[in-house]
């Protein structure tokens, strides 16, 4: 029986899967790697924290597992970026995280001068501080020597999947795919490659940019505990490879992702459309695992709500806590989070909002406040569903749903109800990992993708909306006035 390993560099920790040929998963490892917050909207990681963290549960996930390993599949988070030294990984200073919002007067200011109109054109995306190239312009004006480093080829600016392949293997690979590369905002998602008009825009050079790559084939080798080796196959940005790995393959098929943040994504096929409200265009992969379009929503804040909870507040001792505490009480008790803990995402884009916890009286309880991040998380996701739903004119009435939050039966069933959706929770949740196995497993030639297979899944349970109409719509109002409050330019509310 051939095995295979997905390796997830998310944005809170590194998980590794071992799943045989039919993506049955058999084991599981997890390491956390720590977050740094050096002043308001700023999210930095260490090169080597990320590193250390896939040996580690590498280590673990192979320790008494006896074969060799048929292929390696990569996901990752986007939009984060490093400098690194080209020849040794060295990393110069830390990575500026996708949730980072210093760079935000820079778009601003590219905005004003009425350049979002082409940058949209281009990549499909926004000027926003999200993405990687307003963080390497950053970088290269205010860490010392980056510069001059950078226009000498000995640098190269990585995002996570880059940084992930060459710290598996000795051989200096700086490779990355589509899905990856079209999240810098420096890549022409029609003509499928860097675009020199972008990186002249923000003053990257292009060879100090990975090789851009297919997202199912040799993609450098990874050396592995046991003195093993085994091919790295398959790689996706974890909103896409969760969208493959859910078997959303064709037109139409979508789901929402709970990590972090949570992503939505709609496959729109072959077809680029062109989404109103804040919605991004995007590249996604198809049954066989070549680049198709997308339309995407992303709340920056979804378990990181929960995170805030427990280190921030101290209000749960772990996640899974935050279900028990919130089920105390039957309402939130007129209490409204709004996470705009480092800005508004899909579809305010307010990099300056502000988190902001409304409604509180006398007799606020933690559950209530538990309650309400609960709440607010699947009210982020309505907002994108509302718009999804108005620009498309697609019904959106079944959520496939993955992430270490859907485990949160409580926050399923809000998700239906605000969002009038079922809500489809599959017996695997680690669809982001399962997508990353898939591809590989596909470059192995060892599995197939059924364009077919985006029903109902084996083991899955379902959420039926059962809130009354009339009690959303209060409660969607009450989120709208609040989103209102914090919000610091015009766009939708709810």
């Amino acid at each position: 029986m051939a095995k295979l390993i997905a390796l997830d560099a998310g944005t809170t920790g590194v998980t590794a899967v071992l799943y045989d040929e039919a993506l049955v998963p058999l084991r599981r490892a997890y390491r956390e790697f720590p977050q740094h917050f050096p002043a308001p909207g700023m999210v930095e990681h260490e090169a080597d924290d990320i590193r250390r963290a896939v040996q580690v549960s590498l280590q673990e996930l192979l320790s008494g597992v006896d074969g060799p390993i048929a292929a390696v599949g990569i996901t990752n988070q986007r939009e984060t970026v490093f400098a690194l030294d080209r020849h040794s990984g060295e990393a110069y200073g830390r990575g500026i995280v996708w949730q980072d919002r210093r760079t935000h007067k820079r778009c601003d200011d590219l905005k004003a001068e009425g350049l979002g109109e082409r940058v949209q054109q281009l990549t499909g995306l926004l000027l926003d501080p999200y993405f990687s190239a307003s963080k390497i312009e950053w970088m290269r004006s205010h860490l010392p020597g980056l510069a001059e480093k950078s226009e000498q080829g000995g640098l190269v600016f990585v995002t996570v999947d880059s940084l992930v392949i060459q710290a598996l293997g000795p051989d200096n690979l700086w490779v990355t795919d589509p899905t990856n590369a079209c999240r810098t905002l420096l890549y022409d998602i029609e003509r499928r490659e860097w675009s020199a008009e972008l990186c002249e825009l923000f003053g990257v050079p292009m060879d100090c940019l990975s090789e851009v790559r297919p997202s199912v084939g040799p993609l450098g080798t990874a050396h592995l505990p046991g003195d093993r080796r085994a091919p790295i196959l398959g790689l996706a940005g974890d909103q896409q490879a969760a969208l493959f790995g859910q078997a959303c393959y064709s037109e139409g098929d979508f789901k929402t992702t709970y990590g972090t943040g949570c992503f939505l994504v709609l496959n729109t096929g072959t077809q680029r459309r062109e989404p109103a409200g804040g919605l991004l265009t995007t590249l996604a992969l198809d049954a066989h695992g070549q680049p198709c379009y997308a339309v995407e929503g992303s709340v920056f804040a979804g378990g990181a709500v929960i995170q805030w909870l427990r280190d921030g507040l101290g209000l749960i001792a772990q996640a899974p806590d935050s279900e028990a505490l919130a089920r105390e009480v039957p309402d939130t008790g007129g209490v409204i989070l709004v996470p705009a803990f480092a800005g508004l995402g899909a579809p305010h884009w307010d990099p300056d909002a502000r988190a902001a916890l409304l409604g509180m009286t006398r007799g606020t309880h933690k559950s209530h406040i538990a309650r309400a991040a609960l709440q607010c998380i699947a009210l982020q996701c309505v907002d994108i569903v509302t718009l999804l739903r108005d620009s498309t004119g697609l019904p959106v009435d079944t959520l496939r749903v993955d992430g270490g939050a859907v485990r949160n039966d409580l926050l399923m069933q809000m998700q239906a109800d605000l969002a009038q959706a079922r809500v489809v929770r599959p017996a695997d949740v680690e669809s982001t990992a399962r997508g990353a196995g898939a591809l590989a497993a596909l470059g192995a030639g060892l599995w197939e993708a059924d364009p077919t297979a985006a029903g109902l899944p084996p083991g899955a349970t379902v959420f039926e909306p059962q809130m009354p109409r009339e009690e959303v719509a209060e409660i969607r109002a009450a989120w709208g006035d609040a989103l209102r409050r914090v919000k610091t330019r015009p766009g939708p509310t709810a």
